[in-house]
């Protein structure tokens, strides 16, 4: 098993990582080259399972010795029996998904606690490429230009806690930060969390009757 430093791994999944008791089964969507589940693996011992769309890189986790399933998440998790998994991971991937409700209630079907994070658009920075420049905003969070984008919606830090509501999920623990993507600074932000935020992780479950 291949292991990254975890003095190397990236901000958000260092907090991510933080979430997750030892020994649980965690279910990591999207999870490119498999750091994440990697770290999880080496240092808590979780028995972890991926899915990744993109084959090289399902087949990168594969040398790696991880369970990697290559294929779109949202057949493949239909598969899963109820509650099967502690944690369900859905990092930097909700706004890539085309059907996020539909995805969610899979999520909250098949693990007892569902950790989503994406980037926050509101971020001032994008506020103000917008405004003075009036063009769609790029960043080191959103680095593409409009026409080559993967992501297809953009997400804020309040639309996700309404949409949380509205569609019957507990947000159970809220965490904002900023950081860059490409390496391991970051911190937590506390203050005027929508305009300063570049990322929401959110640990969200649907009650249960």
């Amino acid at each position: 098993m291949v292991s990254p430093d975890p003095a190397a791994i990236r901000f958000d999944l260092s907090i991510i990582s933080a979430e997750i008791p030892e020994g649980s089964r965690v279910l990591d969507l999207g999870c490119g080259n498999g750091d994440l589940l990697a770290w999880l693996t080496a240092n808590k011992g979780v028995r972890g399972t991926g899915i990744e769309h993109d084959k090289a890189k399902a087949a990168y986790c594969i040398a790696r010795g991880l369970t990697v399933l290559q294929g779109d998440l949202n057949e493949e998790v239909r598969d899963y029996p109820d509650c099967c998994f502690d944690y369900v991971i859905l990092s930097q991937t909700l706004q890539q998904v085309f059907e996020p409700a539909a995805l969610l209630y899979s999520l909250a079907r098949i693990g007892r606690k569902v950790i989503v994070s994406f980037p926050n658009f509101s971020h001032y920075a994008n506020r103000l490429q917008l405004f003075f420049k009036g063009i769609a905003p790029k960043s080191d969070n959103l680095p593409y230009s409009w026409y080559d984008t993967p992501n297809i919606r953009v997400i804020t830090i309040r639309d996700f806690k309404k949409f949380s509501r509205d569609v019957g999920y507990n947000i159970t623990k809220e965490i904002l930060i900023n950081t860059n993507p490409a390496n391991s600074d970051g911190h937590v932000v506390h203050n005027f969390t929508n305009l300063r935020a570049t990322y929401g992780i959110y640990i969200i479950e649907k009650v249960r009757r």
